[in-house]
């Protein structure tokens, strides 16, 4: 018997706001939503981007107000706070020279060792000066040129998640790795000490990643750029550049996380990788709980530059192709439609799991459960960014245990598929043909699609973990979000068994019990994750543990409740609060006891040590 892996709750940070309490899933689905639903929507971003805060916050917005945070989330033309995509600054390099030479004074102190060949250097009676005659002189001049690349998923305008706390030096990846998953612990409704206390402090998973490490000035960007920009390594760059700091910030700083810890790295299929390592952990013993996470800051010109030489991403000339008249940068992420590339995205999702005992003994909320992740490589490529045969798989995989859990019916008429949908003319022709294959195989009719990406961008390590949180939302509301920035599926999408909805599309969420998510990374990094609806997680809780327990459980459950609405409450103000423990609560390691059956940390229980043979057959 396998225990089940529950989501007791999530958070995190994308271009659509706040993730907990299905903020953010909200805000796409926005036209849809009544009015006071519009209302509270509206009103909890206009706080989280610094429009009305405190006692201001809360009650409909005025006219100028909404337009400014409707303007200011999801994809949308990319803002200066990152760089100015117009006059973006580069070194050109240059060769000057001169019929009778070059002469110019510079700094004693700025003199090259050694000196360059064909130098001739003078002191200057000024001082602190040298006089330099040469024939010719290498230099890289200060220039400027537009990226091709104008449209991005950022974070809602105003919202800087480094503002937050005590952030000094850190990476802007590093940074949404601490407020989302501060998010996810608030909304949890539940002290950590308390979880802690009852899993048992080696019972505790937490991993999470970015994919491609943190690049911007204050990790791996400033470390490879210091030398060739004059300046000097900080002692903080190399340490805080590496891909792993998701999660090691997390357990330092946020969890005080003595447990197994990883950074599972699968290119744009990161989040559902470090997800299948948490829900194994909880399916065979391994831990209690399992926290999962991702983050990624990728706008930063080398990135940009990085994907747009590829081919990889929407520009400007290519969009001017597919819009009749003007390109509107809210509608470049196009899945399954017209495309030409993908839009890139900043964000950070969690989630935290239980087995589904502590979940009962806790009375933690139940947002659904995780069944399994299903994780295949492609094999033989033509090229390393080109898609296999391994996607197939991990869909099939996913596919034959929904109907093993909750029957042929269940996947037949109450499932839907969160689709990779980069917004690429390859995506959308291999995905949609494995989709469309296999709905045919396990005797699918019109399969409802969903591509997230089309809101958000493509978030490349969290890319999954928006997925993830968008099918909780739905599970919530009913609302399946349409593909609504193409006004026509592409001539080459397969699709005779499945429904992509250019619009919303709304359902009983009591008929909703399965969702798919499927991811597709650089480097044939496929996976595909199969998530059970909060109805019939409860159904099968109560199966294995009875309706007394549920009884119990129930009881124990409102004051979780009323605990993380009264986060939510704080947070719709704009008082998010952030868990950051830096130098706090350090254990005294000679008030560590050691026997050789247990090791135990002050203040927490003891850590029983392996005493068990687990090859006595083979001794």
């Amino acid at each position: 018997m396998q225990r089940l892996p529950v989501i007791t709750a999530f958070g995190g940070f994308n271009p659509a706001g706040r993730s907990s309490f299905h903020r953010g899933y909200a805000r796409l689905v926005l036209d849809r939503l009544g009015h006071q639903e519009r209302i509270e929507t509206l009103s909890d971003l206009a706080a989280l981007m610094g429009l009305r805060t405190g006692a201001a916050a809360g009650g409909p917005l005025e006219a100028d107000l909404e337009r400014r945070v409707l303007q200011g989330t999801l994809v949308r033309e990319l803002e200066q706070r990152f760089y100015d995509y117009r006059n973006c600054h580069f070194h050109q390099a240059a060769m000057l020279s001169n019929a009778n030479g070059l002469e110019f004074e510079m700094p004693t102190r700025q003199l090259p060792h050694p000196l360059p060949e064909g130098w001739q250097v003078e002191a200057n009676a000024s001082g602190g000066k040298v006089r330099v005659t040469t024939a010719s002189l290498s230099v890289m001049l200060d220039s400027y040129r537009e990226i091709p690349v104008a449209s991005g998923g950022q974070l809602p305008t105003g919202f800087e998640p480094g503002e937050q706390y005590n952030s000094r030096f850190h990476p802007r990846g590093l940074q949404l790795a601490i407020v989302g998953a501060s998010d996810a612990v608030q909304s949890m409704g539940i002290n950590w000490e308390k979880v802690v206390a009852a899993a048992g402090p080696d019972n505790i998973s937490v991993y999470a990643s970015s994919a491609m490490s943190q690049l911007d000035p204050f990790g791996n960007g400033g470390l490879l750029q210091s030398r060739l920009r004059g300046s000097r390594v900080t002692s903080k760059q190399l340490a805080l550049g590496l891909n792993s700091m998701p999660a090691d910030f997390v357990n330092a700083y946020v969890l005080g996380n003595v447990g197994s810890t990883g950074a599972v790295a699968g290119a744009c299929a990161s989040y559902l990788y470090n997800l299948r390592a948490g829900v194994e952990d909880i399916r065979y013993g391994r831990a209690r709980v399992a926290i999962i996470g991702a983050a990624e800051a990728p706008f930063v010109p080398e990135v940009v530059d990085g994907y747009s030489t590829m081919g990889a991403l929407a520009t400007i000339d290519n969009l001017r192709r597919l819009f009749a008249g003007s390109v509107d940068l809210r509608c470049t992420s196009r899945p399954f439609g017209e495309n030409c590339g993908f839009t890139l995205g900043e964000g950070t999702q969690w989630a935290i799991l239980m087995d589904d005992s502590l979940a009962l003994e806790l009375g933690a909320n139940i947002h659904g459960s995780v069944a399994g992740v299903f994780t295949n490589a492609d094999g033989n490529k033509k090229s390393i960014s080109a898609p296999g045969p391994g996607n197939y798989l991990t869909v099939a995989k996913a596919m034959a245990q929904a109907e093993a859990i909750a029957g042929k019916e269940s996947l037949q008429r109450r499932s839907f598929v969160q689709a990779h949908g980069s917004s690429t003319p390859q995506n959308r022709v291999t995905e949609s043909a494995i989709l469309d294959r296999l709905a045919a195989t396990f005797g699918i009719d019109r399969w409802p699609v969903c591509a997230v990406k089309a809101y958000v961008g493509h978030t490349v390590a969290a890319a999954s973990g928006d997925q993830l949180i968008t099918a909780l939302g739905i599970f919530q509301r009913g609302i399946l979000p349409g593909i609504v920035t193409v006004d026509r599926v592409a001539d080459d999408v397969h699709r005779k068994n499945l429904d992509i909805s250019l619009a919303h599309v709304e359902r009983d969420p009591n008929t909703l019990d399965l969702a798919l998510l499927n991811s597709k990374g650089f480097g044939g990094n496929n996976a595909t994750a199969l998530v059970l609806s909060p109805r019939l997680t409860r159904s099968m809780i109560e199966k294995r543990h009875g309706a007394g327990l549920m009884k119990a459980y129930n009881k124990n459950n409102d004051a979780v409740v009323e605990k993380a609405a009264a986060y939510d409450k704080n947070a719709c103000r704009g008082e998010l609060n952030a868990i950051y423990r830096f130098g706090e609560a350090l254990v005294d390691e000679r008030e560590i006891h050691l026997s050789t059956d247990a090791v135990t940390l002050p203040g927490l229980p003891a850590v029983k040590l392996p005493r068990n043979n687990p090859y006595e057959d083979m001794v």
